[in-house]
């Protein structure tokens, strides 16, 4: 997935500098939308080890998305058009991801019984390329000779990447019902004799997407985008390697580090220390936002374009 989606961004930068320059008008339209506020609210899903669909998962594929862990999530952003076929967008992301194993029919994964939820507070610095744009002002008044005048046009498809920190917390219920951090409980281990290094609870990302936008008037823009984030994390979850000796837990982390380390329903020789637990591939998670955007390049868009003038007139 991550390849496909860095080859369809090296495919968009190519078409941009060579072959869409006729999209855009001689009035430079696009100048005129260079700096703008953004904000997005949509879903959110989590690519990891839990939950998934009613098979054996498959890695880095959104064809094992768990549905019923859809959550929701929102954005706000500066966007920075520098060039026509360019633009860098600086943003804040906030959302929830979860995942369950209850909510599966695969065998091993509904009887291993894990879950968590966990805030994902993310911060991405990206490079958009425009792909396709239909950038035109069009005329004003009703001109004579003209059955009607030309309505504005501000249209874009665009592809992008960048890199991004994100913080998340993973929680899941204990046997009182009641959500407690998994970080600090080494349900695997972490820290103890034997067990793997604690993990961090921030992660550098990589976003990949694609987004299309049009314009509602001359100073708002609505659109949707879809992120792939890629995580240089596997305890999004917190899952990720081997069941840990429960009576080492139980002395050092106490009665919740044991549940949660191994809840598990049926079949519970599958999951005894030293089993698998979880696989070793990094987590990852999916945006797909609503966007607004507001025109913030000048004060007063209808001054300014005046300013497009040629021979003492308006250029319409």
């Amino acid at each position: 997935m991550m390849k496909t989606l860095t080859s369809l961004v090296l495919i968009a930068a190519t078409t941009a500098c060579y072959g869409q320059h006729s999209n855009f008008n001689t009035q430079q339209n696009w100048s005129l939308n260079k700096k703008e506020i953004m904000i997005g609210f949509g879903a959110t899903q989590f690519l990891g080890d839990l939950g998934g669909r009613d098979q054996i998962g498959t890695d880095y594929s959104l064809v094992d998305l768990d549905w019923p862990s859809t959550y929701f999530g929102g954005m706000i952003g500066y966007r920075f058009r520098f060039h026509p076929y360019w633009a860098t967008t600086c943003s804040a992301n906030i959302g929830m991801v979860r995942g369950d194993d209850a909510l599966t029919n695969e065998v091993i994964r509904q009887s291993r019984n894990l879950h968590f939820k966990s805030i994902i507070i993310e911060y991405q610095q990206r490079i958009e390329a425009v792909v396709i744009a239909n950038e035109k002002i069009g005329h004003r008044y009703g001109l004579k000779g003209h059955r009607k005048k030309m309505g504005d046009h501000n249209e874009q498809l665009y592809l992008f990447t960048g890199i991004g920190v994100a913080y998340y917390n993973p929680k899941a219920q204990n046997a009182a019902g009641e959500w407690v951090a998994l970080q600090p409980l080494s349900t695997e281990g972490q820290g103890l004799d034997g067990g793997p290094a604690p993990y961090k609870r921030v992660t550098p990302t990589i976003p990949f997407g694609i987004g299309f936008r049009w314009g509602l008037g001359r100073m708002y823009r609505m659109g949707i985008e879809a992120t792939y984030v890629k995580t240089f994390t596997d305890y999004i979850d917190d899952v990720s390697t081997e069941y840990y000796d429960p009576n080492i837990l139980a002395s050092e982390k106490g009665a919740d580090a044991v549940y949660l380390s191994n809840p598990a329903v049926d079949n519970v020789n599958w999951f005894a220390p030293g089993q698998q637990r979880g696989d070793k591939q990094k987590d990852a998670y999916f945006y797909l936002n609503l966007t607004f955007a507001r025109n913030v390049t000048y004060r007063n868009y209808a001054n300014q374009r005046r300013k497009l003038k040629w021979k003492g007139r308006y250029k319409f």
